[in-house]
Order: C-alpha cells, then structure tokens, then sequence
C-alpha cells in the first residue's frame, strides 16, 4: 500500500527494522520479529508495541523509504503485508521512477518528484469513501489493518476507530476498538497473547455506559450471553453515542426491514461515515426538541442573546436554523424557546452593526431581537434569502426593510387574513371532508351558559388570552414554564385543537403539504386492504358512549382519517388503538388537522407503536420499569414479578390513558402529552402508582391489584369539565362501590409534575435506546421459539441442534442484507406474514448455507444440486425458502432412510425441478409478490388446511423419470461419490445398477413391442448403453452413461424408469446403501459452518 511521504528518523529505527535491500534512492525494510527468523522474544516485543501503538508495522511489516544520497533524511512511501506485495511495489519503483531521477539535479527535485509521483498513486487508488472522512491517510491505514486482521468482507465499510481497552476479568487488554457498518471488532496483541472477536450489532441485547470502583466509566456490551467490557476511551462519550447509532441502524434495516429511501446518510450502507452518522444524530435531536418536520435538517448554530419583554431581559441561548425554520433555545434555566417558520418571517431589520442584533419580524406585529451574534450578517443574510424563496407576492423580506416597513407588512397582513392563509399555503379541502370539529357539532358552546363550569372554562380562555397577548399566538409564540402551567391547569375547550396542533408540531406538517389530505381520501376511496377491514371492524368500538360516533357523521369522518393514513403509510397501516386516539382528535380538530395529527403522533411522538410488534410501547414500559425501580423503588421491593407493571400499562402507553380514564379526564392527560411528549405519560403513570402505594403494597396477588388500579381510574373526574353528561364517561354504576374518594384529573397532573417533573426528555430518550436493544431482542427470542417449537414436531434433529441451525439461517438471512440495497428478502418482506416466514432465504443465500451444511458438499456439482434442492424446497414458488423449508431438506439429508434420501434425488431430477427454461435468476416464481394489495385471508386457510391434510407421500406417486432425466441422476450420483474413501467402489456399483436398468428396459419394450423388427443383439444393445468402468483415481469426473442416439428412429419408443426400479436395483449394492446410511456428525458439520458462514461471503 502506497503511503503518504512522511519523514522518517532512521537513526531511532534501526533497531527495529532490517533491511532487505537498497539503492541510491530507495530502502525496502522488514521489521524486526517478522518473516525469516522471526519469533521469540523479538517478536513478542515488537508486536506488542505495534499493537499499542497503533502501527501499521503490526499488519505490514515491510515498508520502503526514500532517500537521496546527500541527505540523511528518509521518507517512507510504501507499506505490505507480505513479501510479495512489498515487492510488487519495488518493482514498479525500478521500472518508472529510477530512470526518471537521473536527470534531475538536485535531492530536493528528486524528493519533490517522487512525493508528487506516490501522492497521485495514493489519489488514483483512493476509495471514494475516504474522501469523507477527517483524516483519509491515517484512515487508510486503519483500514489496512482492519482489514487484515478481521478478514470480513472487502465491502464490510469500516465508520471509526478508537483506542481502549478491553477487560478479561479483571485485567486490561490495550487494543483497538473497530466500529463498521455490520460487526463491532476488536484486536489486541500483548507479549503473544492475542485477543480478537467480532460481534455483530444485530446480536447485540445490551449496550450501556457503566461504572464501577475498578473501572470508572466504561461500555458495557452485552452479545450471545457474554458480556465484555471496554475503557480508557479518550472520547467516550462520543464513542457510545456512535455505537447507539450503529446498533440502531441494523436493528431498523435487519430487523424492521427499512431502506431509508429519503434518509442519505443511512440509505446505502457500504457509504456510511462517521461525520455522517454524527450530522444525522444532530438533526434528529433538533427535529425532536423542535417539534419539526423530518424533512428539516440543522444547517447552522449561532449562540446568542434573545430579548424578552414580558420578562425585560436578555437570555442566552442557541439560534438553530433550518431550511424553513429559525429556532431559538435558552440555556441559562429560563426554558424558554421560540419556533420562527420562515414562511411567517415579513421582514428583516438592518443588523445593528454596535451590538452585533439582528431583529426578525413576524406575523401578528411581533419583532424577535437577537443580539450579540457573531456572525450577525451572515444570519441576517441567510434569512433574508430563505424568506426569498418562500416569498408570495406581496412577501418583500428578501431585501433589506427598516423597522418601519416591517412594522407597515404587519398591519397590511392583519388587515388581510385571506392573503395570510395564502402565504402559509392552506387550500379549500375537499367538500366531502369535515371542517368542523365533532366537539362544536355535537356541543356547541352557549355564550349565555353561566353556570358555574362555564364560568371557569371562561376564566381559562381568558388566562389564554392574557397569556397570548404576551407571549403571542401561533407557531411563533415564546414557550416558557409558564406555558407549562397553564397546559397543567387545563386548556379550554375551544383553544384545545389549535394548541394540540402547535405543539405537536402538526401545524408545520399542514401548511406545507396544502390539499394533501383531500388528495389522499379521494385516492384512497373504495380501496380493499387488510387494513381497511380491520378499520370497518373497529369503527364502532371508538367512544360508541360518545354521541359523535353514535352518527354517521362521526363515524364516515373517522373512517376517512383512518383510511387515508393506512394509504399514507402502508408499513403502518392501521393498528388497534389508532381508532381510539382518532375519535379524540376528531372530537377537537376538524378532518385535515387530526390527520396531521395522527402523522405526528405515529411517525415522531410516539415512533414504532402502532405496527404488529407494537415495539414503541414495549420500549417505553421497560423505561417505565427502570423509571418505578428508581423512583418508587419500595413498591419494586414487594412485586417481585416486575412483569405486573408492563400487562397492566400497555394501554396506558397505546391510548394515552384514553382507554382507562373518562374521556373528559383523558383530554387533559393528551394536552400536557402534546406538549411534554411521552415524559408527560410516564409522570402520570408513576403519580397513578405512587398514590395507590398503600393499597398495593397490600395486595396479595396480580388481580387484586389490577382491581385497585380499575377502581382508582373510575374514580378519577374532571370538575371543571364543561361537557354534559350526555357526552361525559360516567364511572358506570361503581361510584358506589369503589374505595376511593374522587381524585381531580387537574390535581392528579399537579402532583405528577410536581414529584416526577425533574425527569428529562434527554434521559428518557436514551433510556428508550437502552431498552431498545433489549426488547427487540426478547422478542426475537421468543419468535425463535414459536418457530423451533412448530418445525421440531416434524423433525429429527434434537433442540440443540435446531438451535444452532436456526442461529445460521437468521445470520445468513442478515449476511444477504449486510451490502445489498436492494436485497431479495428486503424486497419481498411483508410484517403481516406469520413468524416462520420473517426470515427468508433467496437462491444465492440458500446456495451459500446449504453447501456448507450438506453432508455432500465435496459434491463436484454442487451449485447444481443447490439450485434444485432450492426449487424443490420452495413449496409455495414465491423465490424465497423459510426455515422450515429448509430444514425439511437438511432432516432428510441428515437423518432420513435410503429411501427417503434416494427419493430426495430422484425428485430433484424431475421438471420443473431441474427444467432449464426458468428466468435468469434460477428461480421458479408463481406466487405474487407479498405485501402488495388485501391479503387473500381465505388462500392462507386453504393452505393451512392442506397442510393439516398432507398425508405422507408414496413412491408410487411420483411419475417416472425419462432418458434425459436418468442420465442427469446417473451423473449426479457419479459426483456425489467423488472423493470418497470407497470412490472405486461405489463408480463400479453406479455402472451395475445403470446397465441393468437398461437391459430390463430394453427387454420390457421388447415384450410391448413383438412386431417390432429385430435389432442388434441384447449384449450389443446394452454394451452400447452401458456406463463405462470407472476411471482410476486421477481427479478427474467420472464419464456419465452413454446417451442413446441422439436423433432415434422415428419408431423408436423414448425409455423411462419408475422410482421403484431405481430403488430396487440399488438395495443390491451393499456399497452405495452404506454410502447413503453412513451417519453424518451433525455438530461437526454446525460448528463447521458456524466458523466458516461468513469467510463463505467474504469469498464471493
């Protein structure tokens, strides 16, 4: 490997390198304990100091210098792991460069032209990838030694390296920590102790920073039911942050199959780097905090100070700007934060050059004032030419204005709302859809109403008022602790749509995307899904007390909502409880906004919740776990089963306590969810525990408790609650009987604030990283057993050994998507498909796996076999083979009768099994692509009912096979003894069987055919037929019998052969029965592919 020149102190290094050989202008040296003579003492030594080092020496210990005969400096230029290729590189220096440096005349030219000749080398054979990288030549050589020693795939894209050490026991192993696309590797070498594995992230079940009196901070990763230890990071942190995104990324790619198709950073994953990775990780913390769109990206961060005037002061914050987005976060403990969309922004003061300000003006004649910001122009600039490209035409922010003119456009655009609607991009929805919320249809607000609730929700719209008057209204409203309290006291009935859309940040989603949603219920009219089955099924279950969904009114609306998110987003679709959480949106937002609401619930809020596995709500019971461990931890020392706690708030998590809590208590927990997101649940879940205490610490058992918990939500009401109660959730007939007295919703949030507010997003979200690894990887294991339960009633292999093969098809299944885009079985997955059909093989991946698992993989044809076992196996021809399938193959092949094995072949040779007109992949495709359209729930049955019915298949049930088929089996069974002990033998006993197959199938013709006229005599017919002896032992194939005349007689009647002929003629030879009832040691052939799995596809 070519070097970049760097200047060497060959004085310091004679003690370490030899050299081999040299001229007047070049030095080719190998480092000492390496090569001839290498070993001992020497060798211990020096590895171990190249391994702590980080030298390349370690995996190339030959290098070539430069020189020039008058100076004693040295430069080196080139590396090589072997003799050979350090060779390969002196070569190429003898034959284009010696000659050239002749004619220069001094050493510096000769130095100048030789560094500017490696350099464009280095350019030429450069990677593209390291161009991304922060420092491509010490990357490059990383590279080199990653490679080398861990000898993964060429396309295995190595992210980052750091130096640590690993923990054996409870001594250290300096080494280095290499983090790629697919594996976390490691290698350390210390005085000939050699430490080196490779784990790969999608085996990973837990991934922590720990800390303890021998290590003070360290990563704990926990794989295969090891665990292993790393410290001394010098940027740990850093690292784990890295290590989460890798470990996140193959869970969503292998596991939850996505092609983050509109994500450029992870869309490929043989182009994934460090910087990458961090800048994604940055904009999705932005997103998060903000509340934005995904498709906004974090573009630039200027720290500054922001004026606000209900408090008169400056506060120092960060200014985050987006392409459609200026963003501002405090960080002096005022939590107050401000959202400016750009399509909001009417003009941009001059910057005030003497304290460095930059005043933004917006709608609602409001002025944000930024000071002290370094690079004040370039903000002011930057706005002023994202203002121009979202400009409508009376929007003149793009250019410079004065105070004056923005202060003109404020009053021009409050004077003309309809040109405001226009600028932010509402259009007229469809008249099909609501524009109502169900709430004012069916509970229009009396203004004349004094009552006293009517009184109170009027003193809370007018709290609102105040507070917008100050704070202003819209997406550009300052957002302070004292948002927080008025969204803890209660949002008023008539402001809880429009603030739900604010804080959700679904009000962004539907100013840009204008008509959208009018588009999609036209589209997704009429449409037949699955999901819109189970959509129909559940209409009715949504709030039926409800008087909104007690008319068609109601119900068409939340059909259509429903419907068109199903067609949005079809990998969701539609899961139970997402009908629930509707009917609330729609009862205080029209159609258009609780659609965008539910976007922003399923796909930011609360991200993998509703799909089959429910992963999302799964992830935040274990956080609430840990969070009851930490904070309520007497109530963890007396349920001793923390299972309890995840059965019975799994709806708490899916519904946001919808489900369990009236519905006019519910609304205020979905109010401080809007704003606080799922750390708003989590308070409320701990508070809901935390004031059962005494009952349940007294609970003998898991009902008694659930029991507790049912009548505490039934006691739970809403005392400012306006609604009548026809539209109230009353506590059906258990106001009697319950034991406790009424508990306020309002009091109940209060508490729940106020005990358990100190919680931070920030924790919570990585607490949900934590536990993500874990609950994925739970669930695997139990769909492991689900499958290994069902295939082990059809199977002889024993639990053990299912086990290992099911770990090798999985991993196989993994190694197919590792550097593939476009995967078979990325293209062809569906998540509605029962567990046994998750993981999948197509042809290349089968091939692989099944050579090495086969008992006759020293099988000349063995591509050929592969490729009709495949066929074969794939009952349902849809291209793909599920472990069953697989392991149907491998039970015959391993643990099945003569016959059962014989039959095996003798159906691999009959069409379409073995046809050659098949497409260009080798595969037979009859079955439609999966996850496409309705699922036929009735062909599913039909199949499963079959199944059940299969009777055990007859050998006088399969057709007879003809000439050319024959011949093709003849010349299978030839390759399968290839390399056997018995070869001889076994070629003689073929040639027996096959010429006696053939002198009974030309005497029973004979027998059908007595008018025939005589031919040549039987022993010439059959001599000429008949297989020839077998070859001696020189390697190469052995003939297959000779095929009748090509182009027979017209009368001529082609012969064929029935399965039971075959098998009879065979019993007969004692040799090729042993061959075929020989045991196979199964684990040896595990353990083998085990080692061998992934050195397989690194050779392809």
């Amino acid at each position: 490997m070519w070097l970049k020149p760097e200047e060497v102190l060959l004085k310091n290094a004679l003690k370490l390198w030899v050299t081999e050989t040299s001229n007047d202008y070049f030095v080719l040296q190998r480092r000492r304990g390496y090569g001839e003579g290498g070993g001992g003492l020497t060798g211990l030594l020096v590895g171990t100091l190249d391994t702590v080092l980080d030298s390349t020496a370690k995996v190339a210990p030959f290098r070539i210098l430069h020189q020039t005969p008058d100076s004693q400096v040295y430069w080196s230029i080139a590396c090589g792991a072997t003799k050979e290729e350090i060779s390969q590189h002196w070569d190429w220096l003898q034959q284009n460069i010696m000659r050239t440096l002749s004619v220069f005349d001094s050493s510096e030219d000769i130095t100048s032209f030789v560094q500017g000749k490696i350099r464009g080398l280095i350019a030429e054979e450069g990677k593209v990838s390291l161009v991304l990288e922060d420092d491509p030549e010490k990357f490059r050589e990383a590279l080199l030694r990653f490679e080398k020693w861990f000898g993964l795939p060429e396309k295995e894209k190595l992210v980052t390296y750091y130096s640590c050490s690993y923990w054996r026991g409870r001594v250290p192993c300096q080494g280095w920590l290499y983090l790629s696309t697919n594996f976390l590797s490691f290698y350390s070498y210390l005085l000939g102790a050699e430490v080196k594995f490779i784990i790969s992230w999608d085996e990973i079940w837990k991934l922590e920073k720990t800390s303890s009196v021998i290590l003070a901070e360290s990563i704990h990763v926990a794989a295969r039911g090891e665990d292993h230890y790393f410290s001394m990071f010098l940027h740990l942190h850093e690292t784990f942050l890295l290590m989460e995104q890798l470990a996140d990324y193959a869970i969503k790619r292998l596991f939850d199959k996505e092609t983050f198709q509109g994500d450029p950073a992870l869309s490929d994953p043989l182009q994934i780097t460090k910087r990458g990775l961090e800048t994604r990780a940055r904009n999705e913390q932005f997103r998060a905090f903000f509340r934005l769109p995904r498709e906004e990206n974090l573009l630039e961060v200027y720290e500054s100070f922001l004026w606000v005037p209900f408090s008169h002061f400056n506060t120092l914050g960060k200014i985050c700007v987006s392409e459609n987005y200026l963003c501002f976060a405090s960080q002096d403990g005022s939590q107050c934060y401000v959202i400016i969309p750009i399509r909001e922004v009417v003009g941009v003061e001059k910057p005030d050059s003497s304290s460095r300000a930059v005043t933004v003006c917006v709608r609602g004649k409001r002025a944000l004032r930024f000071s002290e910001v370094r690079d004040y122009e370039r903000l002011a600039s930057g706005i002023r030419r994202r203002c121009g490209v979202m400009a409508s035409p009376q929007h003149v922010a793009s250019g410079e204005v004065s105070g004056e003119v923005c202060h003109a456009l404020i009053e021009h655009f409050e004077d003309n709302p309809e040109e405001v609607t226009l600028m932010v991009g509402q259009k007229s929805t469809s008249k099909a859809v609501s524009t109502e919320a169900l709430m004012t249809v069916f509970h229009p607000q009396d203004a004349e109403n004094l009552d006293p609730k009517m009184l109170k929700e009027k003193m809370k719209e007018q709290s609102w008022n105040i507070h917008f008057a100050e704070y202003g209204r819209g997406m550009s409203m300052f957002r302070t602790k004292k948002t927080r309290d008025l969204i803890v006291r209660g949002v008023p009935e008539a402001l809880r749509g429009e603030l739900w859309l604010l804080f959700s940040g679904a009000v962004n989603d539907m100013a840009t995307h204008p008509g959208y949603y009018s588009e999609l219920v036209e589209k997704s009219l009429g449409t037949s899904t699955l999901a819109t089955d189970e959509i129909e099924r559940d209409l009715h279950r949504s709030l039926p007390e409800h008087p909104a969904f007690q008319s068609d009114t109601g119900i068409s609306a939340l059909r259509r909502v429903l419907t068109a998110y199903a067609y949005r987003n079809p990998k969701i679709g539609y899961c139970q409880a997402m009908n629930i959480l509707t009917s609330v949106l729609l009862l205080y937002a029209n159609e258009e906004e609780a659609f965008w609401l539910l976007v922003a619930v399923c796909e930011r809020m609360l991200p993998d919740y509703f799909n089959r596995r429910i992963i999302g709500a799964l992830v935040d019971q274990a956080v609430f776990e840990e969070l009851i461990r930490d904070q309520l931890s007497q109530l963890t020392e007396h349920m001793t089963d923390m299972t309890f706690f995840s059965s019975v708030s799994l709806s708490w998590f899916l519904t946001l306590f919808i489900s369990v809590l009236p519905i006019e208590s519910a609304v205020n927990v979905v109010d401080c969810f809007f704003y606080d997101g799922i750390k708003a649940i989590l308070q409320l879940g701990l508070a809901v525990l935390d004031y059962n205490m005494e009952h349940l610490l007294s609970c003998r058992d898991d009902a008694e408790a659930v029991t507790i918990l049912n009548k505490f939500f039934d006691s739970v009401t809403n005392k400012d609650s306006p609604l009548p109660p026809t539209v109230q959730q009353a506590s059906m007939g258990n106001n009697d009987k319950t034991s406790h007295p009424k508990v306020d919703i309002i009091d109940l949030i209060r508490e729940a604030y106020e005990k358990y507010g100190d919680i931070r997003s920030e924790e919570v979200e990585s607490m949900r990283r934590r536990n993500k690894l874990y609950v994925i990887q739970t669930l695997e294991d139990t769909t492991k057993q689900n499958v290994l339960r069902v295939v082990s009633q059809e199977m002889k292999f024993s639990a053990a050994h299912l086990d290992d093969l099911y770990a090798l098809f999985k991993r196989q299944h993994f190694l197919s998507c590792y550097w593939m885009i476009n995967s078979p079985v990325l293209l062809h997955h569906d998540p509605s498909l029962p567990y046994l059909e998750q993981y999948q093989l197509g042809h290349q991946q089968f091939r692989t796996l099944f050579s090495l698992l086969a008992p006759w993989a020293h099988c000349v044809s063995h591509d050929a076999l592969s490729l009709w076992a495949f066929r074969l196996l794939d009952e349902n021809q849809d291209g793909l083979v599920n472990f069953k399938e697989f392991c149907c193959g491998l039970d015959i092949l391993f643990s099945g009768s003569f016959t059962e094995k014989l039959k095996f072949l003798f159906k691999l040779h009959l069409p379409p099994v073995s046809s050659p007109d098949v497409p260009e992949d080798g595969v037979i495709r009859k079955s439609p692509e999966r996850g496409r359209g309705k699922v036929d729930l009735q062909a599913y049955l039909k199949q499963w009912q079959d199944e059940l019915l299969k009777k055990e298949e007859s050998i006088k049930d399969l057709p007879r096979i003809n000439q050319h088929q024959f011949i093709q089996f003849s010349k299978t069974l030839y390759n399968l003894f290839h390399g056997d002990p018995e070869e001889e033998s076994l070629y003689r006993a073929v040639a027996r069987v096959t010429s006696l197959l053939l002198r009974m199938e030309e005497v029973g013709r004979r027998l059908q055919e007595p008018s025939s006229p005589p031919s040549a005599p039987l022993e010439q017919t059959s001599a000429g037929k008949e297989t020839p002896t077998a070859p001696s032992n020189s390697g190469d194939s052995p003939s297959p019998p000779a095929a009748p005349d090509a182009t027979p007689a017209p009368q001529e009647v082609e012969w064929s052969f029935a399965f039971e002929q075959i098998l009879a003629s065979l019993l007969n030879e004692p040799v090729i029965v042993h061959f075929f009832e020989k045991p196979v040691d199964i684990q040896a052939k595990l353990d083998h592919a085990r080692s061998a799995q992934l050195k397989a596809r690194a050779t392809q």
